[in-house]
């Protein structure tokens, strides 16, 4: 009856340990596959920077060119002594009066001209 035991004994104990084998197994390939992975992650991403660094530049350069050019063309397409241009560069000017103007309203007290300003080794009346 002792061999019988031990027979029983055996078999329970090989499927716990093939159990305990599988699962063993099952974590060293968990890390394996995390390491694997963070290593395939450290590969790709300069591609990837370099892919939307890339992606970037030319989206710029296509829009930047795509305004620049048709606008140069039409510039240079109408004649420079017409009444279109003389209007042009008048409401650009009178923006840029207008634009001055509401800087000069804007600025604090102590920036703006002040009759009493005490210079240096100047005379003060007063």
């Amino acid at each position: 009856m002792s061999d019988e035991a031990t027979v029983f004994e055996s078999s329970q104990a090989d499927p716990l340990r093939s159990a305990a084998d599988a699962m063993a197994l099952a974590l060293q390939a968990a890390k394996d596959g995390a390491a694997d992975a963070q290593q395939r992650v450290n590969e790709a991403l300069p591609a990837i920077s370099g892919f939307v660094s890339r992606l970037t530049y030319t989206t710029c350069y296509a829009v930047s060119y795509g305004v620049v050019f048709p606008s140069l063309l039409i510039a240079r397409a109408v004649p420079k002594e017409n009444a279109i241009i003389h209007g042009i560069v008048d409401g650009a000017r009178a923006a840029r009066d207008a634009v001055g103007g509401q800087r000069d309203l804007g600025e604090p007290a102590e920036l703006q001209d002040h009759p009493h300003i005490i210079v240096p080794g100047a005379e003060t009346t007063g």
